[in-house]
C-alpha cells in the first residue's frame, strides 16, 4: 500500500499543475495564484483526513474555491480583446489565435460547464473522477461535458476563428 504524500513533497511536485487548472477555471494569472495558494492552504489544515490520493481533494478545493470566488467576484471590469500574457513565440502565430479564441470561449461557459471541460479534457480525468471531485453524479458530469461542447461549437469567437473552406 503506497504511503500518503508527504505534504511539501505534494506541493513541490503537483503545484505547476494545479496552478494551471486553477489559470483554466479563472483565466487569470495572479487570481489562479491566489485561488491555489487559498486550495493549499484549506489542503494543508485537512492533510491528515485527506488520503493516499489528494489530487481529487485538492482539485475538488480548487473548483469550489473559485465557484465561491465567482458568486462574490464584482462583474464591473471590462475583458480586453487580448490577454494580457503574450503567445509563446515557439507556438505560432496561429496556434497562439487558436489559444487564445478557445480561451475566451471557455471564459464565456457556466461555471460548472468550464469546470468539467477542464477537469475532463485539460486534467485527463475520467468522467467517474470528475464527479467525485464536483460532488455530483456521472450523469451530470456527461450532460454538463455534452452541454459545454455544444456551445463551444457554436460559440461566435470559434466560429469566427475557424478556417475557411475545409483548411
Amino acid at each position: 500500500m503506497p504511503e500518503r504524500p508527504d505534504y511539501a513533497a505534494y506541493v513541490t511536485e503537483r503545484s505547476p499543475r494545479l496552478l494551471r487548472t486553477a489559470y483554466l477555471l479563472c483565466r487569470d494569472w495572479a487570481q489562479a495564484e491566489d485561488l491555489l495558494q487559498t486550495a493549499l492552504v484549506k489542503a494543508w489544515r485537512a492533510w491528515r483526513r485527506v488520503g493516499d490520493n489528494p489530487d481529487p481533494y485538492v482539485y475538488r478545493i480548487l473548483v469550489n474555491t473559485h465557484a465561491s470566488w465567482a458568486k462574490r467576484r464584482w462583474r464591473g471590469e471590462r475583458p480586453t480583446e487580448r490577454p494580457p500574457d503574450g503567445p509563446d513565440p515557439a507556438d505560432g502565430i496561429r496556434a497562439a489565435e487558436d489559444k487564445a479564441v478557445l480561451w475566451d470561449a471557455l471564459g464565456r461557459l457556466p461555471q460548472r460547464q468550464r469546470a468539467t471541460v477542464v477537469l475532463r479534457f485539460f486534467e485527463d480525468l475520467s468522467e467517474p473522477q470528475v464527479a467525485a471531485i464536483l460532488g455530483c453524479s456521472v450523469g451530470t458530469v456527461k450532460s454538463q461535458t455534452s452541454k459545454a461542447l455544444a456551445k463551444l461549437r457554436i460559440d461566435p469567437g470559434v466560429l469566427a476563428a475557424a478556417p475557411q473552406g475545409g483548411e
